[in-house]
């Protein structure tokens, strides 16, 4: 027979070849991603509720359990806490808003004061405009909001939109919020049953760490909140800044995005100490604003939160960052406690043991919607090792 010729096999290294398996691999998973997130963009208006009444649940879920354990039914102890929530929040508005209303008059005159100020400064400043010129770039920017009049009905319009689309879903949010402390275990175990036999013990062990990491993030979020919103409000009622309830509870609710959020919603307490005492007090309110920001970063966050849910700075300003420029707020808030999960949920999966980290070890596991009601049973050791069907609340 006559002899042919043997090619030379093409080499690849094994770097190369594993690389490439890594790669293929990775667009794989970040398309999926991105089909996810894209699909479920089109029923935001369910989904974000959904999300935020996880949150609810996980800051609730505590006080729920602890009412069942002292003998309250587990339907009367998810509707009691719900309930006495929705009256604080119903409080909160309506200080707020007898606030708002007494305190309107002297900032609206503040502002007058404030405007004839600056103009008085542009007049007689080192910019020397004569009543003329800035006769003309009030008269440009009347002519500017005319000429985009309907741009300003439009929006005008779809602010009216979002704002059924809010009440929507809250009432969204608030029904998933009671089924959530109610039977959230049971709704866990569905879930469970939907996935393949192999992965449902290690989802469940790793689900049950970054439900707990869910729970601590919650209750230090809502105690650093409470205190950055506290002190600005106290800080401004010192100096006597109109709006002093309504300016903390903005800085409370700007606390939920951890970093910039409080920062930001400070801003605004230093802009209306501006408009209604002038610069000076502006400054004092700025450092107000400041300290508190220092006594959340250097002492409230680190106790609180401890390793359980430590997540490095530079991670949650990108966090942040990235998911307001995906999502806007909504991305912004829950950002952070998305990555505090993930890092649990993953460092959980990756040991592959059973075992709950030494962080979250010291939090009461029955925080868990996955719980076990007795020492030694849980909802994926029940039987033949499957999840149960159906547990008992």
């Amino acid at each position: 027979m006559p002899s042919h010729p043997v090619r030379p096999t093409t080499y690849v290294s094994s770097a190369l070849r594993t690389s490439a398996e890594w790669s293929w691999r990775f667009i794989v998973v970040v398309a999926g991603v991105v089909l996810l997130v894209y699909g479920l963009s089109f029923v935001s208006e369910v989904v974000v509720p959904a999300l935020i009444a996880m949150l609810v649940a996980a800051l609730l879920l505590p006080v729920v359990t602890a009412l069942h354990r002292l003998g309250v039914p587990q339907v009367l102890a998810a509707l009691l806490t719900l309930l006495t929530a929705l009256a604080v929040l119903a409080g909160l508005v309506t200080l707020v808003g007898t606030q708002a209303a007494s305190g309107f008059s002297d900032l609206s005159a503040s502002a007058v004061q404030g405007v004839d100020q600056v103009e008085r400064w542009l007049k007689e400043g080192p910019l020397n405009l004569s009543t003329t010129a800035i006769s003309d770039y009030v008269a440009q920017a009347q002519d500017a909001v005319s000429a985009n009049r309907d741009t300003i009905v439009t929006g005008v319009v779809g602010v009216a939109s979002t704002a059924g689309h809010v009440v929507a879903g809250f009432f969204i949010a608030l029904f998933a919020a009671f089924f959530y402390l109610l039977e959230g275990r049971r709704i866990w175990s569905w879930v469970l049953h939907l996935l393949p036999h192999p992965a449902r013990s290690p989802l469940d062990n790793a689900a049950r760490q970054s439900w707990v990491t869910l729970t601590h993030y919650m209750r230090a979020t809502i105690v650093v909140a409470l205190v950055d919103g506290a002190g600005v409000a106290i800080g401004a009622a010192v100096l006597q800044v109109p709006l002093a309830v309504p300016l903390g509870l903005v800085v409370f609710l700007g606390a939920f995005i951890p970093i910039v959020g409080a920062l930001l919603s400070g801003a605004v307490a230093v802009l209306v100490a501006l408009v209604a005492h002038g610069p000076v007090t502006a400054l004092v309110m700025l450092a107000v604003v400041i300290l508190v920001q220092q006594v959340e970063s250097h002492l409230l966050q680190p106790f609180l939160m401890g390793r359980a849910v430590a997540v490095h700075p530079l991670a949650v300003i990108l966090a942040v960052a990235a998911g307001a420029t995906v999502f806007g707020i909504v991305g912004a808030l829950f950002a952070v406690p998305l990555v505090a999960v993930l890092k649990t949920g993953i460092e959980a999966l990756a040991r592959g043991d059973d075992e709950t980290v030494e962080e979250v070890a010291e939090i009461d596991a029955s925080d868990a919607p996955l719980a076990p009601d007795t020492p030694g049973e849980t909802p994926t050791t029940a039987g033949r090792g499957e999840p149960q069907a159906h547990l008992e609340r």
